[in-house]
């Protein structure tokens, strides 16, 4: 088998995603840079490649069973397995001018988007992946989640967690959910699975508001990406280590 891993990493034409395959790429992986948008995508593998680093284009829609059966199909022809998978497309749907998401207002149309991207899509990849992922000696499977996500810190008034997001928030908690259950189900065996918080990162996704950078935010991915094999599973981390669900 060849030395070289090969990663798999959605939505990473910019931001996080970006970082996270810019900073596997510089551990020597081989980096399938899965994006939607074709232009975006090209202009990032090319970035990457200009900076020495091996990465090929994936195009991936997450939402698409016939776009994620294809992205399978081309990681098997280019690299033929997969150790490592980190799912970070996401969507937060439209939100108001404080970011809010009022739950009493919410159109049922933007919540099922928002669920079809952040948890059914990463079920949809995660599933087509894992005969590529099973090829490989130590698959490790990172879902990149958020604190809003977390039950337990919603929950506590003596913690600030930002704004309302009726229709983001839930779906982390949702993908915290199914992150657990992956893990479970492959308890005992050398797939490693967990969700990462990077934080509140400065990105398009927040309109660059927040304290951390993207290399920052990726910083987590990276490493529950690269665990060893004696490393967690079914887990919530932040940099600071485990975050409450």
């Amino acid at each position: 088998m060849n030395e070289t891993k090969i990663a798999l990493v959605t939505g990473a034409n910019k931001g996080i995603g970006y970082e996270i395959a810019t900073g596997l790429g510089a551990l020597g992986y081989r980096v399938g840079v899965g994006a939607r948008d074709e232009a975006r995508l090209e202009a990032a593998v090319e970035k990457l490649r200009a900076a020495g680093l091996d990465a090929f284009g994936v195009p991936l829609d997450v939402t698409a069973d016939q776009s994620v059966t294809a992205a399978a199909e081309l990681i098997d022809q280019q690299a033929g397995r997969l150790d490592v998978l980190v799912n970070n497309a996401g969507v937060s749907g439209p939100t108001g001018p404080d970011w809010g998401q009022d739950p009493t207002t919410l159109d049922l149309d933007v919540v099922r988007t928002v669920v079809d991207t952040n948890v059914f899509g990463v079920i949809r990849v995660t599933n087509a992946m894992l005969p590529l992922l099973r090829r490989s000696a130590s698959p490790r499977i990172v879902n990149v989640s958020s604190s809003v996500g977390s039950l337990s810190l919603q929950a506590d008034p003596n913690v600030e967690i930002g704004p309302v997001m009726a229709a983001y928030a839930p779906t982390k908690s949702y993908l915290n959910a199914v992150t657990v259950q992956y893990a479970r189900q492959f308890a005992g065996t050398n797939l490693l699975i967990n969700a990462a918080c990077p934080g509140l990162v400065a990105t398009d996704f927040t309109g660059f508001f927040g304290p951390r950078t993207p290399e920052q935010g990726a910083a987590v991915a990276i490493r529950l990406a690269t665990l060893p094999d004696d490393g967690p599973t079914g887990s919530f981390f932040n940099d600071d280590g485990v975050v409450p669900w």
